[in-house]
């Protein structure tokens, strides 16, 4: 008996001697109360099937719809768009509405009275395409205007502006070039249309006119034939230069409320907010009329036209236009769709997607490419849902109205909901335009490039199914070029610079020619941005993979050691800046080592609970997990300041913003680079000691966010 029982003690030696090895080592080696017992439970197999329940038939669909009638924000149309999102959500949705201040065209004229020729009217007017099954409707459309744009009537010369830079005017300067009491004739691109205007308007400018160069609109055939804009395409816009509504700044009024705090149009002028200056955006075909009409210096060779257009001068005139705008600023009803999956383990965390419905025209490139893949992933994640997957973590699919306008319906919503959103709130994934051509690109802030580098690995290029995304990523470059998201030029800008939570901005193509005309709509779309539809199935997929692993993932996949590696790395654009000044960036270079030791830190104990025994995960004690998942939410928020940046008290964002002169641009350390920019101008001990005082300031938000990562206090 004896010898047949050996073989079998021998053989349960081996595993009761390794379980005894391993108890020894939790004992020894991790604190036993880390875990409480085995999980072998994985979200994984729901995040590959993810991938493979994608339909880029129901994406088009999806965009045939939205696009079916230009659908400007508080339009029926754009009512109509809404009610069909909140349909099309198979999750219990709702609508939330704001009363907000728009804008809209009463009258506009626009002439020409030239010494050499007889006067030109300017019908102002774009001529659809007859062979485009969506020429019928284009009169739909609201005509060509500016947002906002100042009420009145200018007769004036001409002055070519070039982009209307800060520094184009510097150029003008130089050569003797006096813009004062003229309009500004300026070319679209560069900048955000409401610093040209602002920009020209500080110049001494009278009115502006914003045109689409041919050199940078029209490089090729134009549509319907090629994807270029057309001879009268024209390019709406918006000029507010601040997020939200102008009416109420720092605070949101529900449609229906009938008392609250309203701010009037002359203040928000008097502010800088609104423009003090008529303007128009004008047509190529436009732009190169009024060109000939300018004489005086010839402008300087970047300046000039494509081949074949006449040589561009400076002016001003002798050419004289008269310009009239009247525009009606009213308050209107906006609405936010929304669409709740509630997290089954942590209801109270929020995984916030977004992407805005309200279209200048007809939208089919700016937004609903966003809105028909933000559909086509709420498809999917229900059939997940069906499936047996429930997020441990509440997704939040938001469908924003009112962003043409200025980020209106997302901001309002951030402002009423900011503290709730503060404490709540992991992370914001933004798809403004989803699709305008091919090439996958990406913003974010710095803990998040691991993970969308991860994704990108998971998700099949659309253009090269051989390939991931990430391979065509990295194809032309040493390292995956994920950009700094501190722009603001979409819905991320109140969760980022207002609040501070962890954003992503997203998409596929680099702009495109026909850009907020009437000739955005689906048939540009199927012929040149996405003829297969396989584009919005990608950008849906690697923007769900994204969410899914922020919603699921036991500890957040945050990883704050390349945020130092940026904070470094933007500290050393503003050193240069700085050169040959009195200032010192030890400070802030002393908060960035701390910076990187606590987060360094934090990996380590993220590695901790990571660990598993046999290749199965290890359940973890909820409370220190959810105490060190706190830590990495909460460490962006550490980077705002209540008194947020110097002159835009609305931005709190310390290490990523707008530029001063450039809404569209994003800055590291904003309130430090506009400092410079002033100090530059003023060479004064006084206005260097300001660029001091930012540096300081921003190296204390660093200091805060370390302490955040560290836990405790001091």
């Amino acid at each position: 008996m004896k010898r047949n029982r050996t073989p079998a003690t021998s053989a349960f030696s081996t595993p009761l001697l390794l379980l005894c090895l391993f108890t020894l080592y939790l004992v020894t080696t991790i604190s036993p109360s880390l875990f409480t017992s085995i999980s072998t439970s994985s979200s994984s197999p729901y995040h590959s099937l993810f991938l493979s329940l994608s339909s880029n038939t129901s994406a088009s669909s999806h965009l045939r719809h939205l696009t079916s009638l230009p659908h400007i924000a508080s339009s029926d149309a754009n009512s109509l768009a809404a009610s069909y999102v909140l349909s099309s959500f198979p999750f219990p949705s709702h609508i939330t509405s704001y009363s907000v201040l728009l804008s809209f065209p009463l009258l506009r004229s626009l002439s020409l009275s030239s010494p050499s020729s007889p006067p030109i009217h300017f019908s102002l007017t774009e001529i659809p395409a007859p062979s485009d099954p969506y020429s019928s409707l284009a009169s739909l459309a609201v005509p060509t205007f500016h947002a906002y744009a100042h009420s009145g009537a200018v007769t004036a010369p001409l002055t070519y502006a070039y982009y209307g830079r800060v520094e184009d005017f510097d150029k003008l300067r130089s050569l003797g070039i006096n813009v004062t009491g003229t309009v500004v004739l300026a070319r679209y691109g560069k900048i955000f249309r409401g610093d040209i205007v602002k920009n020209s308007q500080d110049a001494g400018a009278a009115a502006v006119l914003v045109y689409s160069d041919y050199q940078d609109y029209a490089q090729g055939p134009v549509f319907p034939d090629g994807q270029w804009l057309p001879e009268t395409g024209v390019q709406r816009g918006s000029t507010l230069r601040m997020q939200g509504d102008p009416s109420s700044p720092g605070w949101s009024c529900r449609d229906g409320e009938e008392e609250c705090e309203r701010v009037d149009k002359e203040e928000i002028v008097k502010q800088g907010f609104m423009p003090a200056v008529p303007s128009l955006p004008i047509s190529g075909k436009d732009g190169e009329g009024l060109h000939k009409a300018i004489g005086g210096q010839v402008a300087p060779d970047d300046w000039q036209g494509r081949e074949g257009s006449p040589v561009y001068h400076l002016g001003p005139g002798p050419g004289i236009v008269n310009l009239t705008y009247l525009g009606n600023e009213t308050l209107r009803k906006i609405q936010n769709v929304f669409a709740v999956i509630e997290g089954k383990e942590e209801p109270d965390r929020y995984v916030v997607l977004g992407n805005h419905r309200d279209a200048w025209t007809f939208g089919a490139v700016d937004p609903n490419s966003g809105t028909a893949s933000l559909l086509e992933l709420a498809e999917r994640l229900f059939k997940l849902q069906q499936k047996g997957w429930s997020p441990r973590r509440t997704i939040i699919l938001c469908n924003w109205d009112a962003e043409e306008y200025g980020l209106v319906g997302s901001t309002e919503w951030v402002e009423e909901n900011r503290e709730v959103l503060t404490s709540r709130a992991v992370a914001y994934l933004n798809v403004d335009s989803a699709v305008d051509g091919p090439g996958y690109q990406a913003s974010a802030t710095p803990q998040l490039d691991a993970l969308l580098i991860e994704a990108s690995k998971m998700v099949k290029d659309p253009d090269n199914p051989s390939q991931t995304i990430y391979d065509s990523w990295v194809s032309s470059s040493d390292s995956v070029p994920v950009g700094r998201l501190g722009g603001g030029g979409s819905d991320h800008a109140a969760f980022l610079q207002h609040i501070g939570v962890p954003s992503v901005d997203m998409s596929f193509g680099h702009g495109y020619p026909v850009y907020h005309s009437i000739f955005d709509d689906y048939t540009w779309m199927e012929k040149f941005g996405d003829p297969m539809f396989q584009r919005h199935v990608a950008a849906a997929s690697i923007w769900g993979l994204v969410a899914l692993r922020l919603a699921d993932d036991e500890i957040l996949p945050f990883e704050y050691v390349s945020y130092a590696t940026e904070l470094k790395r933007g500290a050393k654009i503003i050193e240069e800046e700085a050169a040959g000044s009195p200032v010192s960036l030890s400070p802030l270079y002393k908060s960035i080592e701390e910076f990187n030791a606590a987060a360094t830190k934090i990996n380590d104990e993220k590695k901790v609970l990571e660990r598993s025994f046999w290749g199965i995960s290890l359940r973890k004690d909820q409370s220190k997990l959810r105490e060190l998942n706190d830590r990495l939410i909460m460490a962006e928020r550490a980077f705002t300041d209540g008194q947020g940046l110097s002159g835009r008290e609305w931005h709190k964002h310390l290490i990523y913003g707008t530029s001063k002169y450039d809404d569209y641009g994003a800055k590291s350390y904003p309130g430090i680079d506009d400092a410079i920019i002033e100090a530059k101008k003023l060479n004064s001990t006084d206005a260097w000691r300001l660029v001091q005082h930012e540096i300081y300031r921003a190296a204390r938000a660093v200091k805060q966010a370390s302490l955040v990562l560290n836990g405790g206090l001091t």
